[in-house]
C-alpha cells in the first residue's frame, strides 16, 4: 500500500482511493448481514436490487468487486455473472442467500482474496462493529481524500488540515516553526516544505541542535578558518553555507544554547555571516525551517529562549498532531509498515488479524509513528513463519504514566 512514517520511496506512499465493490442482491437481510462484516475504511458500496440493475450500473462506472446473490428477482444469476464479466474487469463472486457461503467465480485482486478471508474468517457483526469503533471516532470525520505530503501517509482531518497549510506556505521563503512530540514526522514535513518549494534543486542541510556540543555549534553553524582553533587545519564552510539557495533544517531548535541563539538572530535579521576566526563577511540565502518538541512560549518565559527569535523562527507554526488523534491512520500506517518490513526481510507479506488492529487502533502511541513502525518491526519477528500478525505478536513499549493497551479487547 503506500503514507509512513516514512519510506525511502515517497512516491509509494500516497494514500488510494477505496476499490469500488458492487453488491446485487434482493434480499435486504443478506444485504445487511454483507455490509456489516465489509470494513467501510476499505471499500466504497454500491448496491443493486437485481440483475438488470446491476448491469446498468457497470456499464456506467468502475468496479474491483461485484457479489451477485444466488437468487435475483429479475435475472439468472449465471447469465448476470456471464454479462458483467463482459463489461468489466472485476473480479466477481455468488452469495448463496440460503447459507452465505460465496464462490469466487473470477477473483485477481489480492484485495478482494483480503476481503474473501475476512468474510469467511468466521467474526460476527459485533466483531466487525468493534474496529469500526475503534479506528474511527466522532473526532475523525470522513472527508475528502487530500493528496499527502511527499514521503508521508494519512488522511485523518488532523493530517488534510496539515497537508493543506503545509502546501500554502511550502512555495514561498516564509520561515516554518514545526512543533510536535517526538516521531510525529517533523523531519518529514520539514522534507515536503523543501521538495515543493522552488528551492528543491538547492541542498537541504540538517543540523541537530541537541546532538552537537555547545562548543562546536558556532563552528557547525557558521564554519571556520584554517588557524581558527587546535586543529582547524583547513578551512571549512558551515551547515547554514552549504544550505546556500536551498533549506537549513534546524531540529531540536529549542535545545540551542542562548549564547548562539544571538547569533543566529543576527544571522536571520541581516543574510550574513563571519567564519569563525574571520572577520570576512558573506551573505547567504537560506530559507529556515525549525523544530521542536518542547513548548517555546514556556521556555521563552522562563528566560531559556530569546523571545525576538522566537517571533522570527514562528512566522508560520505548523502543529503536528500525534498518532493517536490521528484515527483510521493507525490501520494504514500499520499496513504500510507491516508490507515494506516484509519487502525488506524478503518474505511473503503478511496480513493483521483483526483482534490485532483493534488493539493498535486503541493503543495511545506515545512514542508515535516511530513506536507503530517499531511495533510492527517487533511483530514481524515474532510472528516466525505464520501468515498473520496475532494479538500475542503485539508488544507495546511500557512507557511511565501511559495507560496501557488492554489484553484484549471485548467482542473478539
Amino acid at each position: 500500500m503506500s503514507s509512513v512514517a516514512i519510506a525511502s520511496h515517497p512516491s509509494s506512499l500516497f494514500l488510494p482511493t477505496k476499490p469500488n465493490l458492487l453488491l446485487a442482491s434482493a434480499d435486504e437481510k443478506l444485504r445487511h448481514r454483507l455490509l456489516r462484516k465489509i470494513p467501510e475504511y476499505s471499500w466504497s458500496v454500491q448496491q443493486a436490487q437485481g440483475g438488470a440493475e446491476a448491469l446498468a450500473q457497470l456499464e456506467q462506472g468502475r468496479f474491483a468487486l461485484v457479489v451477485l446473490d444466488s437468487v435475483l428477482p429479475d435475472l439468472d444469476c449465471d447469465e448476470v455473472a456471464q454479462a458483467a464479466m463482459g463489461l468489466s474487469s472485476a473480479d466477481l463472486w455468488i452469495v448463496e442467500s440460503s447459507s452465505d457461503e460465496i464462490r469466487p467465480q473470477k477473483q485477481n485482486r489480492s484485495e478482494s482474496g483480503r476481503l474473501l478471508e475476512i468474510l469467511r474468517s468466521g467474526e460476527d457483526e459485533q466483531d466487525a462493529e468493534v474496529v469500526r469503533e475503534t479506528c474511527f471516532s466522532a473526532e475523525h470525520e470522513p472527508g475528502p481524500q487530500v493528496e499527502p505530503l511527499p514521503g508521508m501517509l494519512g488522511n485523518s482531518s488532523a493530517m488534510r488540515r496539515v497537508y493543506e497549510v503545509v502546501r500554502m506556505v511550502a512555495p514561498r521563503n516564509t520561515a516554518v516553526l514545526l512543533s510536535g512530540a517526538s516521531g510525529t514526522g517533523k523531519e518529514l514535513v520539514a522534507k515536503a516544505v523543501h521538495s515543493l518549494s522552488q528551492r528543491a534543486r538547492a541542498p537541504f542541510v540538517v543540523l541537530n541542535c541537541a546532538a552537537i556540543p555547545e562548543t562546536l555549534l558556532e563552528s557547525e553553524l557558521f564554519g571556520y578558518t584554517r588557524g581558527a582553533f587546535t586543529g582547524a587545519v583547513q578551512s571549512r564552510v558551515g551547515r547554514i553555507q552549504s544550505a546556500s539557495h536551498g533549506t537549513l533544517f534546524l531540529d531540536e531548535i529549542g535545545e540551542l544554547p542562548l549564547s548562539m541563539q544571538a547569533k543566529l538572530l543576527r544571522f536571520l535579521q541581516d543574510g550574513e555571516l563571519q567564519r569563525l576566526g574571520s572577520a570576512e563577511t558573506f551573505r547567504a540565502d537560506v530559507r529556515v525551517i525549525a523544530a521542536t518538541n518542547q513548548d517555546l512560549p514556556q521556555r521563552v518565559a522562563e528566560g531559556l529562549f530569546r523571545n525576538d527569535l522566537f517571533f522570527r523562527l514562528s512566522v508560520f507554526p505548523v502543529q503536528l498532531p500525534p498518532l493517536c488523534e490521528r484515527g483510521n491512520d493507525v490501520e494504514l500506517l500499520a499496513r504500510h509498515f507491516l508490507e515494506e518490513l516484509c519487502t525488506e526481510a524478503g518474505v511473503p507479506q503478511k496480513e493483521i488479524a483483526r483482534p490485532a488492529l483493534a488493539a493498535l487502533c486503541q493503543h495511545q502511541w506515545p512514542g508515535n509513528v516511530r513506536e507503530l513502525q517499531h511495533t510492527m518491526e517487533r511483530a514481524l519477528i515474532l510472528s516466525g513463519e505464520q501468515r498473520r500478525i496475532e494479538m500475542h505478536h503485539l508488544l507495546f513499549a511500557p512507557v511511565a504514566g501511559v495507560r496501557k493497551p488492554p489484553a484484549s479487547v471485548k467482542g473478539f
